[in-house]
């Protein structure tokens, strides 16, 4: 009876203790699940809010004359306050979740070394990508050649550089990477230089060949008259003289510009019967030992 008594004293104790458990219980998954829920809004809210500040921050750069045109501090300057807002946001639902942003900071501050050491490429991307927002040697929509690889500029953003190839194939290239190499900028200047070398032989009257790429050049709309077209011989060959012609063009024109004063100057020697010299092949039969030729 004594073991009886025992047994019935505790059940009633675990029920009593389990009966001041259950509203505190019910009390933290209600608190959980309205942090959950708060959180999740904060999400959303930092979404909406990301969209309308670089909204607003396009609309500001374009309303300042100096930065009007200028795609590329447009969409740097866009990346940043996205990524800006985004980390207040993160900020914000760690806060609401419980998460001491401030024991968080202690922690990377501990670890800054070590989170250095892991982060280093990235971290060298975003100081080359400002630098090169800084330095500017090339701006969105230039033509580019960098680590071997030429194309158009499409974004600068603060981790790549992104380009595209004349048959339209995506190239990404990591800030570092570009601010460390050699970068050719095609259209940095308003003109550019077209150079073409035609072979011609050596009984050609070198006056008359000069004359006619002159005229041919100066006959294409598209090639300035200052500086005026120039030609002369760069080069002999074992069987011919090499004669260069220059031409200046508005940089958008040059490829166009080029292939066509290419077709015209081979179509005018046709016409002025000079031809362009080129290898020939003579076939030399052997004949039997013993026989004449």
């Amino acid at each position: 009876m004594a073991v009886s008594s025992e047994l019935v004293s505790a059940a009633s104790a675990t029920l009593g203790v389990d009966a001041r458990l259950l509203p505190k219980l019910a009390d933290a998954a209600g608190d959980l699940a309205l942090n959950l829920v708060t959180a999740a809004l904060i999400l959303v809210v930092t979404w909406f809010v990301a969209r309308w500040a670089v909204a607003l921050t396009r609309r500001a750069l374009q309303r300042i004359r100096a930065t009007r045109n200028d795609r590329t501090l447009q969409g740097f300057a866009v990346q940043v306050v996205r990524v800006a807002v985004y980390i207040v946001g993160l900020v914000a639902v760690l806060n609401r979740l419980g998460v001491q942003t401030t024991s968080i900071v202690a922690v990377l501050g501990a670890a800054s070394l070590a989170i250095g050491l892991a982060m280093q490429g990235a971290l060298s991307n975003v100081a080359a990508g400002v630098l090169l927002l800084l330095l500017r040697p090339y701006k969105v929509g230039d033509a580019i050649e960098v680590a071997g690889r030429t194309g158009t500029v499409r974004r600068l953003d603060l981790f790549t550089t992104e380009l595209a190839t004349s048959d339209n194939i995506k190239i990404v290239a990591p800030n570092s990477k570009v601010l460390g190499d050699v970068i050719v900028n095609f259209s940095a200047h308003p003109s550019r230089r077209i150079e073409l070398s035609f072979d011609v032989e050596y009984e050609a009257d070198i006056q008359q060949v000069y004359d006619l790429m002159r005229q041919t050049a100066a006959a294409n709309a598209k090639v300035l008259a200052d500086p005026a077209p120039w030609a002369g011989v760069t080069a002999l060959k074992e069987s011919a003289v090499v004669v260069t012609l220059h031409a200046w063009v508005a940089n958008p024109d040059w490829f166009e510009t080029k292939a066509a004063l290419i077709r015209a100057v081979k179509e005018a020697f046709e016409r002025e019967g000079l031809s362009i010299p080129y290898p020939h092949q003579v076939q030399v039969e052997k004949h039997p030992a013993g026989k004449a030729a």
